[in-house]
């Protein structure tokens, strides 16, 4: 079964349940897939959706904090409440250590490709490729704290 599929039928189970949060985000997220779908003309795959998905999930982490640094914990808990229904459609993502042991294999494998140890000038080399590699795997503002750290040290 397709993800897809699956978060239309979570969709059609949170109406029978009548969970409106749920029921909400599902609402939400598929409707940020089909306009995804309309706009490149395109039938997303996995992948994609779960792209779109992390893509909303960061949304509501970026919206957490900044209603919470606002004072307004009422509006923060209703994205709270989003992103645990979002992170349902995710992967499992990857530990630090994982991501810290792929982005070394990225970055020597890129060294072996130069001829000589990348530096931060790189990093849009190294990102590239790790975006490739653990999209929809691993946060990338993780990754992209482990390249900073793999090309500075």
């Amino acid at each position: 079964m397709s993800l897809k599929t699956q978060i239309t039928d979570d969709m059609k189970a949170a109406m029978r349940a009548k969970e409106t949060t749920r029921l909400g985000t599902i609402r939400l997220l598929l409707a940020a897939i089909k306009q995804k779908e309309v706009d490149e003309r395109i039938e997303l795959d996995d992948v994609g959706v779960v792209a779109v998905v992390d893509k909303l999930l960061k949304q509501r982490k970026d919206s957490i904090a900044a209603f919470e640094q606002a004072g307004r914990t009422d509006l923060a808990d209703v994205e709270k409440a989003e992103a645990v229904v979002l992170q349902a459609y995710l992967p499992a993502r990857l530990s630090a250590e994982e991501v810290l042991a792929a982005v070394q294999a990225i970055v020597a494998g890129l060294a072996a490709e130069l001829g000589r140890a990348p530096a931060a000038a790189d990093m849009g080399k190294v990102m590239g490729a790790a975006k490739a590699q653990l999209a929809g795997k691993a946060d990338m503002g993780q990754v992209s704290a482990a390249v900073k750290a793999a090309l500075a040290g």
